[in-house]
């Protein structure tokens, strides 16, 4: 099921997750509503985080949407399932069409795909609704100690331990399936050889004795009758 964390209590631009274990993929997904009475949704700016950057980042298309994403280098070099990162994917963009821009009462979802998911704790993803109008909304308030929610909220989700099975703050859920029109290598042939050999001896063997037979039918049929 999809866990939406904090739970919302207006119509706010807010993040969805099908995985929340450290270590893992996950689908991101953002639902923006329109909130404007007279313009539409034209543009979302989704800032990803820095401190713990995702390694591998992906989109989800959308039939009149183009998407951006946006590399720039970290503040400082970050270890991620032994590879060392010094820039990554820090803003993804979607830009609508005229005819797709998200209409007064509706609402759109925009989805990525990221990981491998840092260590248990909460991530923060501030985004920017543009409408047709020009007018900006930027959801990046924090909600404060007491609790209360902000006028904007930044969307948040908190990632929590990694599944049994897996290293707590490493290791990848499963590797990413390979992208359209590639193929996953096959595994070696493991055959034991001594059985194929004696499979192939068999074989001979067999050829021999048929051979041998034929041989002895015709000399049998050629032999005068008694």
């Amino acid at each position: 099921g999809l866990a939406l964390l904090p739970a919302t209590a207006g119509a706010h631009v807010t993040v969805h997750t099908d995985s929340t274990a450290s270590g893992s993929f996950s689908a991101l997904t953002f639902r923006v509503p329109n909130e404007s009475d007279t313009a539409g949704t034209v543009k979302l700016q989704v800032q990803l985080p820095t401190d713990t950057p995702f390694l591998y980042v992906s989109s989800k298309p959308i039939p009149g949407w183009t998407v951006k994403m946006t590399e720039a280098p970290l503040p400082e070099p970050v270890e991620s399932e032994g590879t060392k990162i010094t820039k990554a994917v820090t803003t993804v963009t979607w830009t609508a069409s005229e005819a797709a821009a998200v209409r007064p009462g509706e609402y759109q979802d925009f989805s990525i795909s990221a990981g491998p998911l840092p260590k248990p704790g909460t991530i923060e993803l501030p985004a920017i609704q543009t409408y047709s109008d020009g007018e900006v909304v930027k959801w990046n308030q924090p909600t404060p100690a007491s609790g209360e929610e902000p006028e904007y909220p930044t969307p948040t989700f908190v990632i929590t331990a990694a599944e049994p099975g897996n290293a707590e703050g490493s290791g990848m859920e499963s590797a990413p399936a390979p992208n359209a029109g590639e193929t996953a290598a096959s595994p070696a042939d493991s055959t034991d050889p001594v059985a194929r050999g004696l499979a192939i001896g068999g074989l001979v063997v067999g050829v021999a004795g048929v051979a041998t037979a034929v041989v002895a039918v015709r000399r049998s049929s050629g032999k005068p009758s008694a």
